[in-house]
């Protein structure tokens, strides 16, 4: 019923009544519970079933910062009951984690034009030379030097799946970093890449490379577990489009690689994904496992997600190079959502040259995911460094890594100018309430039924206690979180009409967290090495003696929306100064 319909017959009974109608009273009655019940109201007494009084509005005030008078508690209560009501109902209702929201979210500003792009990547042209005798040295070679020794006969891709398969079988359960390998799966895939190979279907540079898959991304038939123990023997039954478009390139998939659970940090339901380079860490997250597999030479490339540094961080802790696309490149249908609007896939690999290929293969939008964009993708490994403008700050820099200031250098050298830069002082950290909602409500029906429980990490940090407190975010404060998120896209969009590109450690100035909300992409690559004391994260155990061990460092690129092509290109020309890339861990190598 319309509720200013309802109004206008209400004061028009309440009119009649006072003429001495008789029938005025009952009408002024029913349509008086009419337009309560549509406006959500109720009677106050109503509100004793719940126990809500003044006191419980008075004492909720204090979570939200806000201060009522005694009159005005009381005209709360007056609705407060049936609101409560409606969202109960509203909760029964199946809510899939397939089930998008109405609003999505779009990184591209209005009145801003963006490069229109054809989908074409060329290859740096070096050559993959002769087929290394050691087994470490072909495991260890990257993604497009693998797809050359197959399409020039050098090793067949069931060969090299094989010799992958053996060094999972030998390696992976102490890096605890595959939940599920698919060997069969991967030999008939395998067989299938060479018998199209000797029919002259070549399907591009990853045709028969054997790769290593986020568990929180479907193939169907396979476990996808979410690395959580209410969901490990959740059974996918249909491909993400990420998959079916990996399938279609010819690449192997070798199995599931580790997530931490619902893809926070490194603890899954089986253990800790490690480090490579250090086992006794954990390899962060929450594509840790992915991560892990390719530091440690158990898979060609591998597949990450980001939300909020699932790429960039555990890409920090093994020494990978990660490239977190542009919001909305890369379809995400099949995969689990945790945040619709921040949700990112893109590559793990060992070099940067790597990450152009794997994101040609898997680029393009998808019309079961409503974020997706059909952005073609462009990428040029020959391309130089001279002359771009990257921004920087010096502040960014002060007290940091010798890998962060030799990227610094190395850009220079390249012949890149470098612009200084600033962001406003903002509350960046707000933007968190973003991903505790989207979150809390992509898994509401863990935190009312209980089944939250079963997850093994249960500190403050930790999903269970982080979807509870959301219950307590002002929807009035989440509205001014996403203003919020207008302006800080907003200044971002400015930053990058005076810079090509910008140059940070991984964590400086709240880049992280400011570049996953507006959507721009991130390259992660390594820099350097470091001598460090067992590191953790969140809920993850470290150890306990005070040794140092050499690790890797990586520092970040970040380019304007689409424009993964320039991280490419400056990626690569830090890469080739700086001579760390190809350097493996010994226990592994």
């Amino acid at each position: 019923m319309d509720i200013n319909t309802t109004r206008r017959r209400l004061l028009k009974g309440l009119a009649a009544g006072a003429a001495g109608l008789a029938a005025a009273p009952a009408l002024a009655r029913e349509e008086e519970e009419s337009l309560t019940a549509a406006v959500g109201g109720q009677a106050p007494a109503n509100d004793a079933g719940r126990g809500i009084d003044a006191g419980t509005i008075a004492e909720a005030e204090k979570l939200f910062d806000v201060r009522y008078t005694d009159e005005q508690r009381q005209q709360i209560l007056v609705q407060i009951d049936n609101w409560v009501e409606r969202m109960a109902r509203l909760r029964a209702v199946d809510k899939p984690n397939t089930l998008s929201p109405a609003c999505v979210f779009d990184p591209r500003l209005r009145g801003r034009s963006y490069r229109e792009q054809r989908n074409r990547v060329r290859t740096s042209g070096r050559d993959a030379g002769p087929l290394p005798a050691a087994e470490a040295d072909i495991a260890f070679a990257p993604a497009r030097t693998l797809g050359q020794w197959i399409r020039r006969g050098r090793i067949t891709s069931r060969a090299l799946t094989e010799l992958y398969l053996d060094r999972i079988a030998r390696h992976a359960g102490g890096l605890e970093c595959f939940v599920t390998v698919t060997a069969d799966i991967a030999r008939a895939e395998a067989d299938a890449a060479d018998r199209d190979g000797r029919a002259g279907r070549w399907r591009g540079p990853l045709h028969g490379v054997p790769y290593g898959l986020k568990d929180i991304i479907d193939v169907a038939g396979v476990r996808a577990t979410w690395g959580a123990e209410p969901y490990r023997d959740r059974v996918a039954g249909a491909d993400a489009a990420v998959a079916s478009r990996l399938r279609a390139a010819g690449a192997v998939l070798l199995g599931k690689t580790t997530t931490g659970a619902i893809a926070y940090g490194d603890r899954w339901f089986g253990g800790m994904t490690r480090n490579p380079w250090n086992p006794e860490e954990g390899s962060s997250g929450s594509s840790a496992g992915s991560a892990s597999a390719v530091a440690a030479g158990l898979a060609g490339f591998a597949i990450g997600t980001e939300t909020l540094g699932s790429i960039v961080s555990p890409s920090q802790r093994c020494g990978t190079t990660g490239l977190r696309p542009s919001f909305g490149r890369v379809a995400r249908t099949g995969a689990m959502a945790l945040c619709w609007s921040l949700d990112k896939i893109g590559p793990i690999t060992r070099d940067v040259e790597d990450t152009a290929l794997v994101l040609a293969a898997i680029n393009g939008g998808d019309d079961a995911d409503p974020a997706s964009l059909d952005i073609g993708f462009e990428a040029d490994a020959r391309a130089t460094a001279r002359g771009m403008r990257v921004g920087w700050n010096p502040a960014w820099f002060e007290n940091r890594s010798d890998g962060d200031r030799a990227a610094l250098a190395a850009l220079r050298d390249a012949g890149a100018e470098m612009v200084e830069v600033g962001l406003p002082e903002l509350p960046y950290d707000a933007l968190l309430a973003v991903v505790e909602a989207e979150s809390a409500a992509a898994f509401e029906e863990l935190t009312l039924s209980g089944r939250d429980a079963e997850l093994s990490w249960q500190d403050p940090p930790a999903w269970p206690n982080t979807w509870r407190r959301a219950r307590f975010i002002s929807a009035v404060d989440l509205v001014n979180v996403d203003r919020l998120r207008r302006r800080v896209m907003e200044e971002m969009d400015a930053v990058f009409r005076d810079a090509d590109a910008l140059i940070a450690p991984n964590f400086a100035a709240a880049l992280l967290i400011i570049t996953n909300y507006t959507g721009h992409p991130c390259l992660a690559l390594r820099t350097g090495f470091s001598q460090q004391p067992t590191r953790t994260i969140f809920g993850g155990p470290a150890g306990d003696d005070a040794a140092t061990h050499r690790v890797p460092h990586v520092t970040s690129l970040w380019a304007p929306l689409f424009e993964e092509g320039r991280l490419i290109a400056l990626g690569r020309a830090i890469e080739d100064r700086l001579g760390v890339a190809a350097e493996r861990p010994e226990r592994f190598a």
